[in-house]
């Protein structure tokens, strides 16, 4: 549906510094005039993204910033919950796509309040995150205008974006040689893009500042770090001992991962709107959470629990993926995995070498796993049940396969 420019008076705008939001501010106001512009970011982790924030906004033409700290809802609503479901996206552990829920849940908030006319967004049409943010926003809002000027402008690259910055003198942190497009929280980092875009080019992992949050596996240490995590209802509440929130255990994590090569992912992926498109993540910290919290599970869920999870958890990948996370099925899915989470309680200890995570141990009062039953060595198991068993459980293939061979009496 069209929007009547006419009455936009006030709009609150998705901010998060970087480029595409950077150049929003002046063309709202060009474009819709001369309209309020209040810009919304939303703290998911960046660290020092958000330096200087504020003053950038307002001298490129915002009349406020809304900085909000989000950090403990993403980690607690949003990150621990998909974990715990195990789920990902051909390998991509969501980073960028469950902190979208998160901020436009806050943004919308924030329209509210402060009576907008509508939200506006930096993502292009050819992105996943249009979709994820909008969404959103439809599920708190749903009559609220929704602004995506990739979708209007007659902008075609960043580099014309670059050229529009430089021509509305906004400043920017990057240049056209490092132009990646990137997206960074307390989770991870991806990397889009440049040299990238031909599947043929090898990352330069080793390059000076390409990876941000670790370094490339063969920079690490040639010792190992063990790390412990305790769990508790499949909820991490402790590293090497020490209690602390989950927020501060992926922190640490990533510590950890980094600087032993952990959790760096080269991946095409399919994404929402159709097309194929390659990218780099650096999860550490994600990578190691996840490969412990499986570790556990297989000691304290049954076959089929766990079977079925798996399964679902390929569907709740998608809806994250989609943004399709404020919906009955993702609700649903969750409701399921907390009562498969309620005996995963334990502890994991993980080596960590040059990239590479080893199970090093593990631990459950809720344990499923019996050495007295699981040993070959002598024990109560009576090996001889064994034939029955196989007998009955062989009986479909044994009918088919006499049947086949016209062994099997039929009556006429």
């Amino acid at each position: 549906m069209a929007i009547d420019k006419a009455k936009i008076k006030k709009v609150v705008l998705a901010y998060s510094g970087g480029l595409d939001t950077s150049i929003i501010i002046p063309w709202l106001k060009e474009n819709y005039n001369n309209c309020e512009v209040i810009a919304v970011a939303g703290n998911v982790g960046q660290a020092d993204e958000l330096d200087g924030l504020e003053e950038k906004a307002l001298k490129t033409g915002a009349s406020k910033l809304y900085c909000l700290d989000l950090t403990d809802d993403y980690v607690d609503n949003y990150i621990i919950p998909t974990m715990k479901a195990g789920a990902m996206y051909e390998e991509y552990l969501l980073g960028t796509s469950h902190a979208r829920p998160c901020i436009a849940k806050a943004l919308v908030e924030v329209a509210l309040k402060e009576g907008a006319d509508a939200i506006a967004h930096g993502c292009t049409g050819k992105g996943n995150d249009q979709v994820r943010f909008e969404l959103a926003i439809k599920a708190f809002a749903p009559d609220m205008p929704i602004i995506a000027p990739w979708r209007e402008w007659t902008i075609k690259s960043r580099e014309e974006e670059i050229d529009y910055a430089e021509a509305h003198n906004v400043p920017l942190k990057i240049n056209r040689e490092t132009n990646y497009s990137k997206d960074k929280n307390l989770w991870h980092l991806s990397h889009e893009g440049l040299d990238l875009e031909d599947t043929g080019n090898e990352p330069t992992y080793e390059k000076k500042g390409f990876l941000e949050m670790g370094v490339s596996p063969i920079n690490a240490p040639d010792v190992p770090t063990y790390v412990t995590l305790d769990f508790e209802k499949g909820i991490p509440v402790a590293i090497n001992d020490e209690k602390m929130s989950a927020k501060n255990i992926i922190l640490k994590l990533n510590e950890l991962g980094g600087k032993n090569g952990i959790g760096i992912l080269d991946i095409v992926e399919n994404r929402l709107v159709g097309m194929k498109c390659r990218g780099v993540y650096e999860t550490p910290g994600g990578a190691i959470l996840y490969k412990a919290h499986s570790v556990l599970e297989t000691l304290c869920l049954d076959k089929y629990t766990m079977h079925e999870k798996q399964k679902l958890a390929i569907t709740f990948g998608e809806l994250v993926y989609n943004g399709q996370w404020f919906t009955p099925l993702r609700e649903a899915l969750s409701a399921f995995v907390d009562k498969t989470q309620e005996k995963v309680t334990g502890k994991v200890r993980l080596k960590l070498y040059k990239g590479n995570m080893i199970n090093a141990g593990a631990w459950s009062d809720n344990s499923l796993y019996s050495e007295e039953i699981a040993t070959f060595g002598e024990s109560d198991y009576n090996q001889k049940d064994a034939e029955g068993f196989i007998t009955l459980f062989g009986l479909p293939v044994q009918v088919q396969a006499l049947v086949e061979q016209g062994k099997l009496n039929q009556k006429k």
